[in-house]
Protein backbone atom coordinates (compact mmCIF):
# COMPACT_ATOMS: atom_id res chain seq x y z
CA UNK A 1 0.00 0.00 0.00
CA UNK A 2 3.09 2.25 0.73
CA UNK A 3 3.68 2.17 -2.76
CA UNK A 4 0.43 3.29 -4.31
CA UNK A 5 0.27 6.11 -2.43
CA UNK A 6 3.06 7.42 -3.56
CA UNK A 7 2.27 7.22 -7.17
CA UNK A 8 -1.07 9.39 -6.17
CA UNK A 9 1.38 11.77 -4.60
CA UNK A 10 3.69 12.04 -7.05
CA UNK A 11 1.18 12.64 -9.57
CA UNK A 12 0.27 16.08 -7.12
CA UNK A 13 -2.65 15.17 -5.73
CA UNK A 14 -3.49 17.91 -3.59
CA UNK A 15 -5.52 17.09 -0.61
CA UNK A 16 -4.34 18.08 3.12
CA UNK A 17 -5.56 21.19 4.65
CA UNK A 18 -2.70 23.74 6.15
CA UNK A 19 -1.59 22.62 9.51
CA UNK A 20 -1.66 24.53 12.71
CA UNK A 21 2.20 23.85 13.77
CA UNK A 22 4.01 26.92 14.79
CA UNK A 23 7.55 27.38 13.67
CA UNK A 24 8.98 27.12 17.35
CA UNK A 25 8.15 23.41 16.46
CA UNK A 26 10.49 23.24 13.61
CA UNK A 27 13.34 22.88 14.11
CA UNK A 28 16.63 22.98 11.38
CA UNK A 29 20.56 21.87 11.26
CA UNK A 30 23.47 24.20 10.32
CA UNK A 31 23.58 25.04 6.38
CA UNK A 32 27.39 25.91 6.75
CA UNK A 33 28.09 22.36 6.80
CA UNK A 34 25.15 21.16 4.43
CA UNK A 35 26.63 24.07 1.92
CA UNK A 36 30.10 22.75 2.32
CA UNK A 37 29.13 19.13 2.06
CA UNK A 38 26.32 19.61 -1.22
CA UNK A 39 28.60 21.29 -3.31
CA UNK A 40 31.02 18.03 -2.85
CA UNK A 41 27.93 15.88 -3.92
CA UNK A 42 25.30 17.46 -6.52
CA UNK A 43 22.40 14.66 -5.17
CA UNK A 44 22.79 16.11 -1.18
CA UNK A 45 20.53 19.19 -0.82
CA UNK A 46 21.67 22.22 1.27
CA UNK A 47 21.36 21.64 4.71
CA UNK A 48 21.26 17.62 4.67
CA UNK A 49 23.67 17.44 7.18
CA UNK A 50 22.98 13.89 8.34
CA UNK A 51 24.51 12.77 4.75
CA UNK A 52 27.71 11.90 4.97
CA UNK A 53 27.80 10.71 1.44
CA UNK A 54 24.91 9.45 -0.97
CA UNK A 55 24.66 7.62 -4.05
CA UNK A 56 21.41 6.91 -6.84
CA UNK A 57 20.94 3.04 -7.13
CA UNK A 58 17.37 2.94 -9.74
CA UNK A 59 17.36 5.37 -12.25
CA UNK A 60 13.79 5.05 -13.80
CA UNK A 61 10.13 3.88 -13.05
CA UNK A 62 8.81 4.30 -9.40
CA UNK A 63 11.27 1.99 -6.54
CA UNK A 64 10.60 2.28 -3.06
CA UNK A 65 10.55 0.33 0.19
CA UNK A 66 14.10 -1.17 0.30
CA UNK A 67 15.03 -3.69 2.91
CA UNK A 68 18.21 -4.80 3.96
CA UNK A 69 19.16 -8.12 4.41
CA UNK A 70 20.30 -9.26 8.34
CA UNK A 71 24.25 -9.12 7.10
CA UNK A 72 23.35 -5.96 5.19
CA UNK A 73 24.86 -7.35 2.07
CA UNK A 74 21.92 -7.14 -0.38
CA UNK A 75 18.35 -4.93 -0.70
CA UNK A 76 15.14 -6.00 -1.73
CA UNK A 77 12.86 -3.87 -2.77
CA UNK A 78 9.66 -3.52 -5.69
CA UNK A 79 9.61 -1.41 -8.79
CA UNK A 80 7.06 -1.21 -11.73
CA UNK A 81 9.82 0.00 -13.99
CA UNK A 82 8.40 -1.05 -17.52
CA UNK A 83 11.94 -1.34 -18.39
CA UNK A 84 11.75 -4.40 -16.55
CA UNK A 85 9.44 -6.05 -17.81
CA UNK A 86 6.55 -5.48 -15.41
CA UNK A 87 3.52 -3.86 -15.57
CA UNK A 88 2.79 -3.32 -12.14
CA UNK A 89 4.90 -3.37 -8.44
CA UNK A 90 6.93 -6.72 -7.93
CA UNK A 91 9.67 -7.87 -6.03
CA UNK A 92 13.82 -7.52 -7.02
CA UNK A 93 16.98 -8.10 -5.18
CA UNK A 94 20.04 -6.54 -5.66
CA UNK A 95 23.69 -6.39 -4.00
CA UNK A 96 24.04 -3.33 -1.76
CA UNK A 97 26.65 -1.95 -3.86
CA UNK A 98 24.71 -2.46 -7.37
CA UNK A 99 23.29 0.34 -9.39
CA UNK A 100 20.81 -0.18 -12.02
CA UNK A 101 21.39 2.45 -14.86
CA UNK A 102 21.58 0.60 -18.07
CA UNK A 103 21.37 -3.22 -16.23
CA UNK A 104 18.05 -4.91 -14.38
CA UNK A 105 18.06 -7.24 -11.01
CA UNK A 106 16.83 -10.05 -10.69
CA UNK A 107 13.22 -10.43 -9.94
CA UNK A 108 11.94 -12.52 -6.64
CA UNK A 109 8.43 -12.48 -7.07
CA UNK A 110 6.16 -14.27 -9.73
CA UNK A 111 5.66 -11.73 -11.89
CA UNK A 112 1.80 -12.40 -11.67
CA UNK A 113 -0.75 -9.98 -9.85
CA UNK A 114 0.43 -7.19 -7.30
CA UNK A 115 3.26 -7.15 -4.57
CA UNK A 116 4.18 -5.12 -1.73
CA UNK A 117 6.48 -4.69 1.20
CA UNK A 118 8.99 -7.72 0.91
CA UNK A 119 11.36 -7.86 4.25
CA UNK A 120 14.50 -10.74 4.31
CA UNK A 121 14.30 -13.22 6.99
CA UNK A 122 17.16 -13.71 9.31
CA UNK A 123 19.14 -16.49 6.92
CA UNK A 124 19.36 -14.00 4.76
CA UNK A 125 18.48 -16.51 1.90
CA UNK A 126 14.59 -16.24 2.10
CA UNK A 127 12.25 -13.14 1.69
CA UNK A 128 8.54 -12.12 2.78
CA UNK A 129 5.70 -10.16 0.80
CA UNK A 130 2.57 -9.73 0.43
CA UNK A 131 1.22 -10.80 -3.14
CA UNK A 132 -2.55 -10.76 -5.23
CA UNK A 133 -1.25 -13.44 -7.30
CA UNK A 134 -3.36 -16.07 -5.85
CA UNK A 135 -6.78 -13.74 -7.06
CA UNK A 136 -5.81 -13.41 -10.56
CA UNK A 137 -2.45 -13.46 -12.73
CA UNK A 138 -3.49 -9.27 -13.73
CA UNK A 139 -2.64 -6.38 -11.91
CA UNK A 140 -5.69 -5.26 -9.82
CA UNK A 141 -6.88 -1.30 -10.77
CA UNK A 142 -5.23 1.11 -8.53
CA UNK A 143 -8.44 3.44 -7.56
CA UNK A 144 -6.88 6.91 -6.76
CA UNK A 145 -10.20 8.88 -5.98
CA UNK A 146 -13.54 8.74 -4.59
CA UNK A 147 -15.78 11.13 -4.27
CA UNK A 148 -13.02 13.84 -5.55
CA UNK A 149 -11.22 12.31 -2.55
CA UNK A 150 -7.50 10.16 -2.80
CA UNK A 151 -7.67 6.78 -1.71
CA UNK A 152 -5.86 3.76 -1.15
CA UNK A 153 -7.24 0.43 -2.15
CA UNK A 154 -6.93 -2.28 0.44
CA UNK A 155 -7.12 -5.65 -2.03
CA UNK A 156 -8.76 -8.30 -0.27
CA UNK A 157 -6.34 -10.83 -2.76
CA UNK A 158 -3.18 -9.84 -0.27
CA UNK A 159 -1.56 -12.59 1.35
CA UNK A 160 1.92 -12.67 2.83
CA UNK A 161 4.21 -15.34 1.36
CA UNK A 162 7.77 -16.87 2.15
CA UNK A 163 10.51 -17.17 -1.29
CA UNK A 164 13.87 -18.22 -1.86
CA UNK A 165 16.05 -15.50 -3.41
CA UNK A 166 15.63 -17.94 -6.96
CA UNK A 167 12.12 -16.88 -6.82
CA UNK A 168 10.53 -19.85 -5.79
CA UNK A 169 7.46 -19.43 -3.28
CA UNK A 170 8.06 -22.21 -0.23
CA UNK A 171 5.42 -21.35 1.98
CA UNK A 172 2.01 -18.87 2.46
CA UNK A 173 1.69 -17.65 5.94
CA UNK A 174 -1.49 -16.15 5.92
CA UNK A 175 -4.74 -17.89 4.48
CA UNK A 176 -7.55 -15.82 5.99
CA UNK A 177 -10.19 -13.83 4.16
CA UNK A 178 -9.02 -10.53 2.90
CA UNK A 179 -6.44 -7.94 3.87
CA UNK A 180 -2.84 -9.27 4.87
CA UNK A 181 -0.10 -7.02 3.87
CA UNK A 182 2.76 -5.19 4.94
CA UNK A 183 4.63 -7.47 6.94
CA UNK A 184 8.23 -6.63 8.62
CA UNK A 185 10.52 -8.73 10.47
CA UNK A 186 11.88 -8.04 14.10
CA UNK A 187 15.41 -7.37 14.37
CA UNK A 188 15.67 -10.60 16.77
CA UNK A 189 14.33 -13.05 13.83
CA UNK A 190 11.77 -14.27 15.85
CA UNK A 191 8.63 -11.94 14.81
CA UNK A 192 6.51 -10.60 12.01
CA UNK A 193 4.22 -7.69 12.22
CA UNK A 194 1.66 -7.18 9.80
CA UNK A 195 -1.66 -5.85 9.05
CA UNK A 196 -4.55 -7.63 8.01
CA UNK A 197 -8.70 -6.69 8.17
CA UNK A 198 -9.67 -10.44 9.51
CA UNK A 199 -11.44 -8.53 12.50
CA UNK A 200 -13.46 -6.58 10.25
CA UNK A 201 -11.09 -3.49 10.91
CA UNK A 202 -7.54 -2.66 9.57
CA UNK A 203 -5.01 -4.13 12.91
CA UNK A 204 -1.74 -4.72 13.87
CA UNK A 205 -1.28 -8.68 14.50
CA UNK A 206 2.08 -10.52 15.03
CA UNK A 207 2.99 -13.98 14.31
CA UNK A 208 6.16 -16.21 14.41
CA UNK A 209 8.68 -16.70 11.26
CA UNK A 210 6.45 -19.58 10.29
CA UNK A 211 3.33 -18.19 10.65
CA UNK A 212 2.29 -19.49 13.97
CA UNK A 213 0.92 -18.11 17.05
CA UNK A 214 -1.07 -14.71 15.46
CA UNK A 215 -1.84 -12.08 18.42
CA UNK A 216 -3.57 -8.88 17.30
CA UNK A 217 -1.77 -5.94 18.74
CA UNK A 218 -4.00 -3.02 17.97
CA UNK A 219 -8.04 -3.08 18.58
CA UNK A 220 -9.30 0.55 18.20
CA UNK A 221 -10.99 1.85 15.04
CA UNK A 222 -9.28 3.12 12.08
CA UNK A 223 -6.29 2.16 9.86
CA UNK A 224 -3.25 1.13 11.48
CA UNK A 225 -0.04 0.08 9.20
CA UNK A 226 3.51 0.24 7.98
CA UNK A 227 4.59 -1.07 11.05
CA UNK A 228 8.48 -1.65 11.80
CA UNK A 229 10.61 -3.17 14.53
CA UNK A 230 12.84 -1.30 17.47
CA UNK A 231 16.43 -2.67 17.24
CA UNK A 232 16.04 -4.61 19.86
CA UNK A 233 12.62 -5.63 19.45
CA UNK A 234 11.09 -4.70 22.57
CA UNK A 235 8.72 -1.73 20.68
CA UNK A 236 6.91 -0.70 17.26
CA UNK A 237 6.13 2.02 15.08
CA UNK A 238 3.45 2.56 12.80
CA UNK A 239 1.38 5.06 11.13
CA UNK A 240 -2.30 5.70 11.93
CA UNK A 241 -5.65 6.93 10.77
CA UNK A 242 -8.13 6.83 13.41
CA UNK A 243 -11.58 8.49 13.06
CA UNK A 244 -13.08 10.46 15.79
CA UNK A 245 -16.35 12.18 14.96
CA UNK A 246 -19.62 10.60 13.99
CA UNK A 247 -18.71 11.22 10.51
CA UNK A 248 -15.58 10.61 9.64
CA UNK A 249 -16.18 7.37 11.55
CA UNK A 250 -19.43 6.48 8.65
CA UNK A 251 -16.41 8.16 6.04
CA UNK A 252 -13.86 5.53 6.93
CA UNK A 253 -16.39 2.19 7.35
CA UNK A 254 -17.96 2.94 4.23
CA UNK A 255 -14.68 3.44 2.42
CA UNK A 256 -13.57 0.10 4.29
CA UNK A 257 -16.29 -1.63 2.98
CA UNK A 258 -15.62 -0.90 -0.54
CA UNK A 259 -11.72 -1.70 0.23
CA UNK A 260 -10.46 1.56 0.07
CA UNK A 261 -9.06 4.00 2.71
CA UNK A 262 -8.28 7.66 2.93
CA UNK A 263 -5.17 8.54 4.03
CA UNK A 264 -5.62 12.41 4.78
CA UNK A 265 -4.52 12.50 8.54
CA UNK A 266 -1.76 10.15 9.45
CA UNK A 267 -0.08 10.42 12.80
CA UNK A 268 2.52 8.23 14.26
CA UNK A 269 1.81 5.65 17.33
CA UNK A 270 4.43 3.81 19.30
CA UNK A 271 4.03 0.75 21.40
CA UNK A 272 5.51 -2.24 23.42
CA UNK A 273 5.75 -5.48 20.74
CA UNK A 274 2.94 -6.83 22.50
CA UNK A 275 0.83 -3.58 22.05
CA UNK A 276 0.72 -2.68 25.32
CA UNK A 277 1.85 1.20 26.82
CA UNK A 278 0.23 2.56 23.25
CA UNK A 279 1.04 5.92 22.72
CA UNK A 280 0.32 8.86 19.90
CA UNK A 281 3.94 9.83 19.36
CA UNK A 282 3.50 12.84 16.42
CA UNK A 283 0.41 15.54 16.48
CA UNK A 284 1.87 17.40 13.47
CA UNK A 285 -1.28 17.36 11.17
CA UNK A 286 -1.10 16.29 7.33
CA UNK A 287 0.60 12.74 6.45
CA UNK A 288 2.89 11.42 8.65
CA UNK A 289 4.11 7.98 7.81
CA UNK A 290 6.75 5.14 6.65
CA UNK A 291 8.53 5.54 10.16
CA UNK A 292 11.66 3.36 10.83
CA UNK A 293 13.85 3.94 14.14
CA UNK A 294 17.35 5.26 14.56
CA UNK A 295 19.88 2.81 15.68
CA UNK A 296 20.04 4.18 18.58
CA UNK A 297 16.37 2.98 19.29
CA UNK A 298 15.91 6.11 20.79
CA UNK A 299 14.84 8.18 17.71
CA UNK A 300 12.39 7.08 14.61
CA UNK A 301 12.99 8.49 11.02
CA UNK A 302 9.88 8.95 9.22
CA UNK A 303 8.18 11.03 5.80
CA UNK A 304 6.09 14.01 6.16
CA UNK A 305 3.93 17.01 4.69
CA UNK A 306 3.53 18.72 7.35
CA UNK A 307 5.09 21.85 6.73
CA UNK A 308 3.57 21.76 3.17
CA UNK A 309 0.44 23.95 3.00
CA UNK A 310 -0.58 22.06 -0.36
CA UNK A 311 0.00 18.59 0.00
CA UNK A 312 4.14 18.92 -0.93
CA UNK A 313 6.83 18.68 -0.48
CA UNK A 314 7.03 15.49 1.43
CA UNK A 315 10.41 14.89 3.61
CA UNK A 316 11.98 12.71 5.70
CA UNK A 317 12.25 13.89 9.68
CA UNK A 318 13.58 12.46 13.34
CA UNK A 319 12.25 12.86 16.43
CA UNK A 320 12.58 11.42 20.42
CA UNK A 321 10.28 8.45 21.15
CA UNK A 322 9.05 11.11 23.98
CA UNK A 323 8.12 13.07 21.14
CA UNK A 324 10.46 15.64 21.21
CA UNK A 325 13.55 17.16 19.31
CA UNK A 326 11.72 17.30 15.73
CA UNK A 327 14.36 17.39 13.00
CA UNK A 328 13.89 18.02 9.92
CA UNK A 329 16.13 15.57 7.51
CA UNK A 330 16.14 16.06 3.90
CA UNK A 331 15.39 19.58 2.10
CA UNK A 332 13.53 18.44 -1.07
CA UNK A 333 11.34 20.31 -3.27
CA UNK A 334 9.35 17.04 -3.87
CA UNK A 335 9.43 13.60 -2.09
CA UNK A 336 11.34 12.08 -0.35
CA UNK A 337 9.87 8.81 1.56
CA UNK A 338 10.65 5.18 3.07
CA UNK A 339 13.76 5.61 5.56
CA UNK A 340 15.54 2.48 6.41
CA UNK A 341 18.44 1.96 8.41
CA UNK A 342 21.05 -0.60 7.71
CA UNK A 343 21.64 -3.06 10.83
CA UNK A 344 25.07 -1.85 11.29
CA UNK A 345 23.53 1.85 11.29
CA UNK A 346 26.09 3.11 9.02
CA UNK A 347 23.62 3.88 6.28
CA UNK A 348 20.29 4.81 5.00
CA UNK A 349 18.12 3.75 2.20
CA UNK A 350 15.00 6.40 0.97
CA UNK A 351 13.04 6.97 -2.14
CA UNK A 352 13.27 10.40 -3.77
CA UNK A 353 12.52 12.19 -6.55
CA UNK A 354 15.74 13.83 -6.84
CA UNK A 355 17.44 14.18 -10.03
CA UNK A 356 14.87 12.40 -11.70
CA UNK A 357 15.03 15.06 -14.97
CA UNK A 358 11.87 16.56 -14.21
CA UNK A 359 9.85 13.27 -14.26
CA UNK A 360 7.51 11.06 -12.17
CA UNK A 361 10.07 8.52 -11.60
CA UNK A 362 11.05 8.06 -7.85
CA UNK A 363 14.60 6.13 -7.01
CA UNK A 364 16.60 4.85 -4.79
CA UNK A 365 19.17 6.35 -2.88
CA UNK A 366 21.70 5.17 -0.32
CA UNK A 367 23.29 7.42 1.87
CA UNK A 368 26.04 7.24 4.19
CA UNK A 369 24.54 8.24 7.77
CA UNK A 370 26.38 10.30 10.35
CA UNK A 371 24.50 11.84 13.48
Amino acid sequence: MNKIAMYGLICGLVFYSCNNTTSKEKETVSSTTAAEISSENPLIFPEEVYFKSLRQVTFGGDNAEAYWSFDDQQLVFQSNYKKWGVDCDQMFVMNVNDTFEDSQPPMVSTGLGRTTCAYFLPDNKHIIYASTHLGGELCPEVPLRENGNYVWPIYDTYDIFMADLDGNIVKQLTNEVGYDAEPTVSPKGDKIVFTSTRSGDLELYTMNIDGSDVKQITNELGYDGGAFFSPDGSKIIFRSSRPKTEAEIKKYKDLLANGLVEPTDMELYICNADGSDMRQLTFLGNANWSPFFHPSGEKVLFSSNYEAEMGFPFNLYMIDIDGKNLKRVTHSKTFDAFPVFSNDGKYLVFSSNRNNGGTRDTNLFIAEWQD
